[in-house]
């Protein structure tokens, strides 16, 4: 039940009760119904999950999506979550550069009721791309994008605080813990490396609720742009990334954001793993590709439609080298 509605039967159920006790009760109701709401939009941390699946960027692709989705048993033939317990990562970046954000929305909210009712979850991550488009900035935006919407004022108000898809990736988080995993969409700077997720995620969600041009959500070196952990070689990339997983308590960080040519990539000693592939059609003139990251009773796999899943080659730390 969402937030709304639990407010308004609640309400109703006030108004229709004139008896001061009846009142109370409704109240009691009320909060109740809405409390739920609440703890879920500010979880950030879950543990004893089995399987994990993380998909990278989409960039306006649907389609891939479901064959990803399909192949790594997630969903059915009629898009159904069949996944169980199951824990989906969606990166962050399902807006811009191909026309089909809508339809991956859409699928994403659709998932995300029946995976809870099987007991797993979806988790659909803020992107720089979500961040751009909430705060007018419609420079990636395709054509067809805004045309899915009905129009440039359609799709400013469906994006907008009050609009269903404005108001659905602004309840959401920029970086999660499941297990001994961090998931971030671009990356994690040192600096952040004591500081609380819950803290990242409230400062990330108010700014993109009241706006302004300064704070995490739009900061370079923020978790929606940093590009140091798939960038960075040597002891830069050492250092940064051994104060990260020490400090949130991790053995890697998941991240999307930088496109790896390579399909799932690997760097430094295993401690990062990099999921933008270039599932979008948009990115497949430059070798982009369709999959995704498994990570099934700790062990990474990468898997492709049509192929079989692979073990992720993790070197030891020790072997860290100039290229990550």
């Amino acid at each position: 039940m969402t937030l709304g509605r639990a407010l308004s039967e609640a309400a109703a159920v006030k108004h229709s009760l004139w008896h001061p006790s009846r009142r109370a009760l409704a109240l009691v109701l009320l909060l109740a119904l809405a409390a739920p709401a609440f703890g879920q939009a500010q979880q950030h941390t879950w543990s004893g999950v089995e399987r994990i699946v993380a998909v990278g960027d989409l960039h306006g692709e649907c389609d891939a999506f479901v064959k990803i989705l399909r192949a790594a048993k997630v969903i059915d033939d009629k898009d159904n979550w069949i996944a169980g317990k199951t824990h989906l990562v969606q990166m962050g970046d399902v807006l811009d550069r191909w026309p089909d954000s809508r339809k991956a929305m859409d699928l994403l909210m659709k998932l995300e009721g029946q995976a809870v009712k099987a007991g797993g979850r979806v988790h659909a991550l803020i992107g720089n791309h979500e961040a751009m488009v909430l705060f007018g900035n419609w420079g990636y935006v395709d054509p067809g994008e805004i045309e899915a919407f009905g129009g440039a004022e359609q799709y400013r108000k469906a994006m907008g605080p009050t609009g269903k898809y404005g108001k659905w990736i602004r309840s959401h988080n920029a970086v999660i813990k499941i297990n001994d995993t961090l998931f971030v969409h671009a990356g994690l700077e040192a600096k952040h490396a004591k500081t609380p997720r819950g803290k990242i995620n409230d400062a990330v969600r108010k700014q993109l609720r009241e706006g302004g041009r300064k704070g995490l959500a739009t900061d370079s070196f923020g978790p929606l742009w940093y590009r140091g952990n798939a960038l960075m070689t040597g002891e830069d990339l050492e250092e940064d990334v051994s104060a990260v997983t020490k400090g949130h308590g991790v053995k890697r960080i998941v991240i999307g954001h930088t496109v790896s040519r390579e399909g799932i990539k690997v760097r430094a000693g295993g401690r990062v793993i990099m999921t933008d592939i270039g599932i979008s059609e948009y990115y497949r003139k430059y070798g982009g590709r369709a999959g995704c990251l498994l990570i099934e009773k700790g062990q990474p796999y990468e898997l492709y439609p049509g192929k079989k899943k692979k073990k992720l080659g993790i070197p030891a730390p020790k072997k860290l080298d100039a290229a990550g």
